[in-house]
Protein backbone atom coordinates (compact mmCIF):
# COMPACT_ATOMS: atom_id res chain seq x y z
CA UNK A 1 0.00 0.00 0.00
CA UNK A 2 1.53 3.50 -0.72
CA UNK A 3 1.29 4.73 2.85
CA UNK A 4 3.17 1.52 4.10
CA UNK A 5 0.26 -0.49 5.78
CA UNK A 6 -0.34 -3.67 5.17
CA UNK A 7 -3.22 -4.98 3.14
CA UNK A 8 -5.80 -6.68 5.23
CA UNK A 9 -6.72 -10.09 3.45
CA UNK A 10 -10.51 -11.92 4.49
CA UNK A 11 -9.54 -14.95 6.36
CA UNK A 12 -10.51 -18.35 4.27
CA UNK A 13 -12.18 -20.04 6.91
CA UNK A 14 -14.03 -16.85 8.19
CA UNK A 15 -18.01 -17.55 7.73
CA UNK A 16 -19.15 -15.22 5.09
CA UNK A 17 -16.37 -17.26 3.03
CA UNK A 18 -17.83 -20.90 4.21
CA UNK A 19 -20.95 -19.29 3.50
CA UNK A 20 -20.04 -18.04 0.04
CA UNK A 21 -18.82 -21.37 -0.99
CA UNK A 22 -21.35 -23.53 0.45
CA UNK A 23 -23.92 -21.70 -1.86
CA UNK A 24 -21.49 -21.51 -4.93
CA UNK A 25 -21.35 -25.59 -4.40
CA UNK A 26 -25.18 -25.76 -3.87
CA UNK A 27 -25.73 -23.86 -6.91
CA UNK A 28 -23.46 -25.76 -8.95
CA UNK A 29 -24.90 -29.12 -7.49
CA UNK A 30 -28.56 -27.52 -8.72
CA UNK A 31 -27.59 -27.11 -12.21
CA UNK A 32 -26.30 -30.24 -12.15
CA UNK A 33 -28.73 -32.20 -10.93
CA UNK A 34 -31.14 -30.42 -13.41
CA UNK A 35 -29.27 -30.63 -16.19
CA UNK A 36 -29.11 -34.43 -15.63
CA UNK A 37 -33.03 -34.75 -15.29
CA UNK A 38 -33.55 -32.76 -18.37
CA UNK A 39 -30.95 -34.97 -20.28
CA UNK A 40 -32.70 -38.75 -18.73
CA UNK A 41 -36.08 -37.34 -18.88
CA UNK A 42 -36.87 -38.75 -22.74
CA UNK A 43 -34.74 -41.84 -21.78
CA UNK A 44 -37.05 -42.58 -18.77
CA UNK A 45 -40.49 -42.13 -20.71
CA UNK A 46 -39.20 -43.98 -23.14
CA UNK A 47 -37.81 -47.27 -20.58
CA UNK A 48 -41.65 -46.70 -18.69
CA UNK A 49 -43.84 -46.85 -22.24
CA UNK A 50 -41.63 -50.21 -23.17
CA UNK A 51 -42.37 -51.24 -19.73
CA UNK A 52 -46.27 -50.41 -20.22
CA UNK A 53 -45.70 -52.35 -24.10
CA UNK A 54 -44.57 -55.18 -22.41
CA UNK A 55 -46.86 -55.25 -19.61
CA UNK A 56 -50.02 -55.23 -22.97
CA UNK A 57 -47.99 -58.02 -24.50
CA UNK A 58 -47.82 -60.09 -21.47
CA UNK A 59 -51.89 -59.63 -20.72
CA UNK A 60 -52.52 -60.43 -24.08
CA UNK A 61 -49.60 -63.48 -23.77
CA UNK A 62 -47.77 -62.29 -26.99
CA UNK A 63 -44.23 -61.38 -24.20
CA UNK A 64 -41.41 -64.02 -24.71
CA UNK A 65 -38.08 -63.11 -23.26
CA UNK A 66 -35.75 -61.60 -25.28
CA UNK A 67 -37.91 -60.28 -27.96
CA UNK A 68 -37.96 -57.07 -29.02
CA UNK A 69 -41.15 -55.13 -27.56
CA UNK A 70 -41.36 -51.91 -29.34
CA UNK A 71 -41.11 -54.64 -32.16
CA UNK A 72 -43.66 -57.15 -31.07
CA UNK A 73 -46.00 -54.54 -29.75
CA UNK A 74 -46.32 -52.72 -33.26
CA UNK A 75 -48.24 -55.99 -34.39
CA UNK A 76 -50.39 -54.79 -32.02
CA UNK A 77 -53.23 -52.07 -33.45
CA UNK A 78 -54.27 -49.13 -30.71
CA UNK A 79 -57.20 -47.05 -31.34
CA UNK A 80 -58.89 -44.20 -29.83
CA UNK A 81 -62.77 -45.04 -28.26
CA UNK A 82 -65.41 -42.58 -27.72
CA UNK A 83 -66.28 -43.94 -23.78
CA UNK A 84 -69.66 -42.90 -24.43
CA UNK A 85 -70.95 -44.31 -27.58
CA UNK A 86 -68.17 -46.88 -27.95
CA UNK A 87 -67.57 -46.18 -31.13
CA UNK A 88 -63.79 -45.76 -32.60
CA UNK A 89 -62.65 -42.05 -33.08
CA UNK A 90 -59.32 -40.38 -34.73
CA UNK A 91 -58.88 -37.44 -32.90
CA UNK A 92 -55.53 -38.11 -31.46
CA UNK A 93 -52.89 -40.42 -31.61
CA UNK A 94 -53.53 -43.58 -29.13
CA UNK A 95 -50.15 -44.69 -29.01
CA UNK A 96 -49.25 -41.74 -26.60
CA UNK A 97 -52.65 -40.56 -25.30
CA UNK A 98 -52.41 -39.52 -21.58
CA UNK A 99 -55.84 -40.88 -20.55
CA UNK A 100 -55.11 -40.01 -16.58
CA UNK A 101 -54.46 -36.39 -17.61
CA UNK A 102 -57.13 -36.37 -20.18
CA UNK A 103 -59.88 -37.25 -16.95
CA UNK A 104 -58.56 -33.84 -15.24
CA UNK A 105 -58.96 -32.01 -17.66
CA UNK A 106 -62.30 -30.17 -18.03
CA UNK A 107 -62.60 -30.43 -21.77
CA UNK A 108 -61.39 -33.92 -22.38
CA UNK A 109 -62.73 -35.61 -18.38
CA UNK A 110 -66.13 -35.95 -17.10
CA UNK A 111 -67.14 -36.59 -13.84
CA UNK A 112 -68.06 -39.92 -12.88
CA UNK A 113 -71.44 -40.21 -11.21
CA UNK A 114 -70.68 -41.13 -7.40
CA UNK A 115 -73.36 -43.72 -6.66
CA UNK A 116 -71.37 -45.72 -10.32
CA UNK A 117 -67.90 -44.69 -9.25
CA UNK A 118 -67.24 -47.98 -7.28
CA UNK A 119 -63.39 -47.59 -8.79
CA UNK A 120 -63.15 -44.74 -6.60
CA UNK A 121 -61.46 -42.53 -9.74
CA UNK A 122 -63.76 -39.43 -9.45
CA UNK A 123 -63.23 -38.74 -13.51
CA UNK A 124 -62.51 -40.01 -16.33
CA UNK A 125 -61.19 -39.74 -19.97
CA UNK A 126 -64.05 -38.99 -22.62
CA UNK A 127 -62.29 -41.09 -25.02
CA UNK A 128 -59.84 -44.07 -23.78
CA UNK A 129 -57.43 -46.54 -25.58
CA UNK A 130 -57.77 -49.93 -26.67
CA UNK A 131 -55.17 -52.19 -28.10
CA UNK A 132 -56.67 -54.58 -31.07
CA UNK A 133 -54.98 -58.06 -31.65
CA UNK A 134 -56.39 -59.55 -34.86
CA UNK A 135 -55.78 -62.94 -36.36
CA UNK A 136 -56.59 -63.20 -40.53
CA UNK A 137 -57.77 -59.65 -40.16
CA UNK A 138 -60.86 -60.23 -37.76
CA UNK A 139 -60.22 -58.68 -33.67
CA UNK A 140 -58.88 -61.77 -31.52
CA UNK A 141 -58.87 -60.04 -28.45
CA UNK A 142 -58.67 -56.60 -26.97
CA UNK A 143 -56.68 -54.97 -24.30
CA UNK A 144 -58.37 -52.17 -21.89
CA UNK A 145 -56.23 -50.12 -19.90
CA UNK A 146 -58.23 -50.15 -16.48
CA UNK A 147 -57.61 -48.48 -13.61
CA UNK A 148 -59.14 -47.94 -9.08
CA UNK A 149 -58.22 -47.59 -5.68
CA UNK A 150 -56.82 -50.13 -3.95
CA UNK A 151 -56.24 -50.30 -0.23
CA UNK A 152 -53.06 -47.92 -0.33
CA UNK A 153 -52.87 -46.49 -3.79
CA UNK A 154 -54.28 -46.69 -7.78
CA UNK A 155 -54.11 -49.33 -9.37
CA UNK A 156 -52.90 -48.90 -12.90
CA UNK A 157 -53.58 -51.73 -15.31
CA UNK A 158 -54.85 -53.88 -18.39
CA UNK A 159 -57.58 -56.52 -19.43
CA UNK A 160 -57.32 -58.47 -22.05
CA UNK A 161 -60.87 -60.01 -23.08
CA UNK A 162 -61.65 -62.30 -26.33
CA UNK A 163 -63.51 -61.14 -29.31
CA UNK A 164 -66.68 -60.64 -28.05
CA UNK A 165 -65.74 -58.68 -24.94
CA UNK A 166 -67.03 -60.91 -22.21
CA UNK A 167 -64.19 -63.36 -21.40
CA UNK A 168 -61.59 -62.43 -19.52
CA UNK A 169 -57.97 -63.78 -21.13
CA UNK A 170 -55.97 -61.57 -18.40
CA UNK A 171 -55.27 -58.99 -15.84
CA UNK A 172 -52.29 -57.48 -15.59
CA UNK A 173 -50.95 -54.34 -13.55
CA UNK A 174 -47.98 -52.31 -14.14
CA UNK A 175 -48.58 -49.54 -11.24
CA UNK A 176 -49.66 -49.75 -7.42
CA UNK A 177 -48.31 -49.09 -4.32
CA UNK A 178 -50.10 -51.80 -2.23
CA UNK A 179 -48.34 -53.47 0.77
CA UNK A 180 -45.71 -56.08 -0.12
CA UNK A 181 -46.32 -59.16 0.67
CA UNK A 182 -50.00 -58.89 1.07
CA UNK A 183 -51.20 -56.27 -1.19
CA UNK A 184 -49.20 -57.33 -4.03
CA UNK A 185 -50.43 -60.93 -4.26
CA UNK A 186 -52.46 -58.76 -7.41
CA UNK A 187 -49.18 -59.03 -9.64
CA UNK A 188 -48.47 -62.86 -8.49
CA UNK A 189 -49.26 -65.78 -11.51
CA UNK A 190 -51.09 -67.93 -8.86
CA UNK A 191 -54.01 -65.41 -8.59
CA UNK A 192 -53.33 -63.52 -11.87
CA UNK A 193 -53.68 -66.87 -13.66
CA UNK A 194 -57.24 -67.50 -12.20
CA UNK A 195 -58.99 -65.12 -14.25
CA UNK A 196 -58.32 -66.79 -17.30
CA UNK A 197 -61.69 -67.61 -19.07
CA UNK A 198 -64.10 -65.95 -16.43
CA UNK A 199 -67.03 -64.13 -17.45
CA UNK A 200 -68.16 -60.96 -16.73
CA UNK A 201 -71.49 -61.42 -17.43
CA UNK A 202 -73.81 -63.80 -17.13
CA UNK A 203 -76.62 -64.96 -19.74
CA UNK A 204 -79.02 -61.90 -19.37
CA UNK A 205 -76.23 -59.25 -19.49
CA UNK A 206 -75.71 -58.75 -16.05
CA UNK A 207 -72.19 -57.99 -14.80
CA UNK A 208 -71.07 -60.80 -12.47
CA UNK A 209 -67.33 -60.55 -12.16
CA UNK A 210 -66.54 -61.17 -8.64
CA UNK A 211 -63.76 -61.13 -6.03
CA UNK A 212 -65.20 -63.76 -3.47
CA UNK A 213 -64.15 -64.27 0.30
CA UNK A 214 -61.44 -66.92 0.57
CA UNK A 215 -62.08 -69.85 -2.05
CA UNK A 216 -64.67 -70.11 -5.08
CA UNK A 217 -66.69 -73.08 -4.63
CA UNK A 218 -67.99 -75.31 -7.48
CA UNK A 219 -71.18 -74.18 -8.70
CA UNK A 220 -72.85 -72.30 -11.95
CA UNK A 221 -71.46 -68.76 -10.18
CA UNK A 222 -67.69 -70.30 -10.04
CA UNK A 223 -67.56 -68.88 -13.84
CA UNK A 224 -67.75 -65.41 -12.85
CA UNK A 225 -65.82 -65.37 -9.31
CA UNK A 226 -61.96 -65.38 -8.25
CA UNK A 227 -60.53 -66.34 -4.97
CA UNK A 228 -60.02 -63.71 -2.44
CA UNK A 229 -56.60 -62.26 -1.53
CA UNK A 230 -55.95 -63.68 2.30
CA UNK A 231 -54.46 -61.06 4.18
CA UNK A 232 -55.54 -58.11 1.70
CA UNK A 233 -59.01 -58.37 1.42
CA UNK A 234 -59.62 -54.28 0.62
CA UNK A 235 -57.40 -55.03 -2.63
CA UNK A 236 -58.74 -57.65 -3.77
CA UNK A 237 -62.24 -55.69 -3.25
CA UNK A 238 -60.50 -52.78 -5.44
CA UNK A 239 -59.23 -55.33 -8.46
CA UNK A 240 -62.95 -56.11 -8.41
CA UNK A 241 -64.39 -52.72 -8.55
CA UNK A 242 -62.36 -51.72 -10.85
CA UNK A 243 -62.83 -54.20 -13.43
CA UNK A 244 -66.99 -54.00 -12.61
CA UNK A 245 -66.40 -50.26 -13.34
CA UNK A 246 -64.60 -50.28 -16.64
CA UNK A 247 -66.98 -53.32 -18.10
CA UNK A 248 -70.00 -51.16 -16.83
CA UNK A 249 -72.08 -48.72 -18.43
CA UNK A 250 -70.14 -45.23 -17.09
CA UNK A 251 -67.18 -47.46 -18.44
CA UNK A 252 -66.43 -49.56 -21.38
CA UNK A 253 -69.55 -50.97 -21.47
CA UNK A 254 -71.05 -49.54 -24.51
CA UNK A 255 -67.79 -50.20 -26.13
CA UNK A 256 -68.19 -53.94 -25.21
CA UNK A 257 -71.77 -54.59 -26.54
CA UNK A 258 -70.36 -52.98 -30.13
CA UNK A 259 -67.57 -56.04 -30.10
CA UNK A 260 -70.75 -58.38 -28.91
CA UNK A 261 -72.68 -57.34 -31.60
CA UNK A 262 -69.67 -57.61 -34.12
CA UNK A 263 -68.85 -61.08 -32.93
CA UNK A 264 -71.71 -62.49 -33.25
CA UNK A 265 -72.19 -61.01 -36.62
CA UNK A 266 -69.51 -63.24 -37.38
CA UNK A 267 -70.20 -65.76 -35.66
Amino acid sequence: MADGKPEKRRPKDSVAHTITVAVLVSLACSVLVSAAAILLKPMQEQNQERFRQRIVLEVAGLYEPGVDVAERFAQIEPRLVDVETGEYIDAADPAGFDFVAAAGDPQSGVRVPEEQDVAGIQRRARTMPVYLVRSNGEIDQVILPVYGKGLWSTLYGYLALDDDGSTVLGLRFYEHAETPGLGDQIDKDAWRDQWFEKRLFDETGALRIEVVRGKVLRGPDAIHQVDGLSGATLTGRGVMNLVRYWAGSHGYGPYLERLKEQADDNG
